[in-house]
């Protein structure tokens, strides 16, 4: 990092996080998770849990519970069954993403629905100070490959935000009480994307994960080759699929991302506090 306006970035390598093969799922863990722990990586910012599953046809996770926490989820491939203690019932396809705030209890399942593996990605974030306990509330929203293809794409942004709709069903992102958005993008070949974090004059955290989208690997990263940096130095660490990154900016810096063009790179960006 050698300007004024650049950005920490510490890769967090695919075969490095969590891991298990439960034979009904596969499941990648970026943060400490069931009978996973590092010290190192609990969690970061409000970001609590990053876990990238796949779920083979006709399983998936029985009725549970949650509270606290919010909890969300982006179809990537296959199609995803939920049903919850609050009566809501329906199947998830890819560029869905449904959001639960869990406020102070729900109970619910996720299963492989059809003939398909699901393949998704979990997240989980700390609520605001204050909105741990509030009553539960669900949304969904839906967002097509063309909309994401070379650009960034606002999935989730903070509840409270300017035009961001309550609606169980809308346009736009899903809300969630916490100080975090969550974007997406479909890079093809060549291309180079700049993102500006929300509130960049000021110091801010970010997390970057390239999806695994070309085959289950639990060994080293393969597949597409992202190149990843600060707009003012250039990009300067390599990602490929199922790396991630923790961000560090410094006010003012903008992350510069350069697809090596050996394929179409599937990435969740996110904006933290």
């Amino acid at each position: 990092m050698n300007s004024d306006k650049g950005i920490q970035i510490i890769p967090r390598r695919s075969h490095e996080r969590g891991h298990a093969d439960h034979g009904w799922l596969k499941t990648f863990h970026t943060f400490s998770f069931a009978a996973y722990h590092d010290p190192h990586h609990e969690t970061f910012s409000s970001l609590r849990v990053l876990n990238e599953d796949r779920v083979t046809a006709h399983t998936g996770f029985g009725t549970h519970s949650h509270q606290k926490y919010e909890i969300f989820s982006y179809v990537i491939g296959g199609q995803l069954e939920h049903q919850d203690s609050m009566g809501n019932t329906e199947i998830l396809s890819r560029g869905a993403l449904q959001m639960t705030s869990t406020g102070i209890g729900i109970s619910h399942s996720e299963k492989a629905h059809g003939g398909n593996e699901a393949y998704f990605c979990q997240i989980w974030a700390e609520p605001r100070s204050g909105q741990g306990r509030g009553k539960p509330a669900y949304f969904t929203r839906h967002f097509t490959d063309e909309e994401k293809k070379n650009r960034f794409v606002l999935l989730v942004a903070p509840d409270n935000g300017a035009g961001v709709s309550l609606r169980r069903e809308d346009s736009g992102p899903a809300p969630i009480r916490s100080e975090l958005r969550m974007y997406a993008s479909l890079i093809y070949p060549g291309v180079s994307l700049v993102h500006a974090p929300t509130g960049s004059g000021q110091t801010k955290k970010g997390y970057i994960h390239v999806i695994q989208k070309s085959g289950y690997n639990p060994g080293p990263a393969k597949g597409v080759t992202l190149r990843i940096g600060s707009q003012a130095d250039g990009p300067q660490v390599e990602l490929r699929e199922g790396d991630g990154a923790y961000l560090a900016y410094e006010p003012g810096a903008e992350l510069r991302l350069e697809n090596d063009g050996q394929g179409i790179a599937e990435v969740l960006l996110f904006d933290l506090e």
